[in-house]
């Protein structure tokens, strides 16, 4: 593994994430992240996981230097769709998986977050989906993940302003559990874990299989028109200036093309 660190102890795998300096979520890191949850599923020490980020961040969104070199709109949606896949098999995971939130989550970070079951945060940290500030919108079923946790109104304002909110309003909002200091994040995140993996594996996979049956029968549909809009803007002219605005860190100015 060259981006992601597994520790294991006391049924409790800790993923860490290290890919510095903001822990993007690459094409390689989903890849070793899907590699490592077939490892995990199958290994009998291992009831319950945390995820977390090395460094100053959970993850701060996707690679967008990726973006430069995705062709066209079509492998742009393929691109959604192998994320949405993996991060609808952590949230359908037959094991808890608990999100240590420090620094921020961003973008890709927080559909990776909130596919998660549960959320431990800072109080400072930045939960957002700042994707309409490069032209483009979630692909990893934000769009559909994020009104479940906070409500219509609230998902609206976040998305359509890009702008985050701290993890004490995550925790009002009902996107996060609690917050906890950044010095106890981890070793709080690993009490829970060690909660949850005292209870039977068997009652565990079926509760979490029950919770998710909860979901109503339009999500799939939903994530699948966007994946289908995900590419379809990013051909969009507004697109490509919002991937450079963002790459030579400056304001995009969008025509509507």
């Amino acid at each position: 593994m060259q981006y992601l660190r597994v520790e294991k102890e006391q049924y409790v795998a800790t993923i860490t994430i290290q890919h510095p300096p903001a822990n993007a979520l690459s094409s390689k890191v989903l890849k070793e992240l899907s590699s490592l949850l077939d490892d995990l599923e199958h290994n009998r020490e291992v009831r319950v996981i945390v995820m977390h980020g090395e460094g100053k961040f959970f993850s701060a969104g996707a690679d967008i230097k990726e973006f430069t070199t995705v062709e066209n709109g079509i492998e742009f949606s393929k691109l959604a769709k192998r994320g949405q896949q993996l991060f609808e098999r952590i949230e359908t995971y037959s094991k808890p998986v608990i999100a240590a939130i420090h620094g921020a989550a961003l973008g890709g970070g927080l559909e990776l977050a909130m596919a998660c079951h549960l959320r431990l945060v800072t109080e400072d940290a930045k939960l957002g989906l700042p994707e309409l500030q490069l032209g483009l919108i979630p692909g990893f079923a934000g769009t559909q993940r994020l009104p479940k946790y906070v409500g219509t109104e609230r998902a609206i304002e976040m998305l359509l302003t890009s702008e985050p909110i701290t993890g004490k309003q995550a925790v009002e909002y009902g996107l996060a559990s609690r917050t906890v200091s950044e010095v106890k994040l981890l070793a709080e995140a690993k009490k829970l874990a060690e909660k949850f993996a005292s209870k039977s594996p068997i009652s565990v996979r079926a509760t979490i299989d029950l919770l998710n049956a909860a979901k109503p029968p339009s999500y799939h549909d939903a994530v699948t028109k966007e994946s289908d809009y995900f590419g379809e803007v990013f051909e969009s002219a507004d697109a490509k200036e919002g991937i450079q605005a963002f790459l030579e860190k400056r304001k995009p100015y969008f025509k509507g093309e």
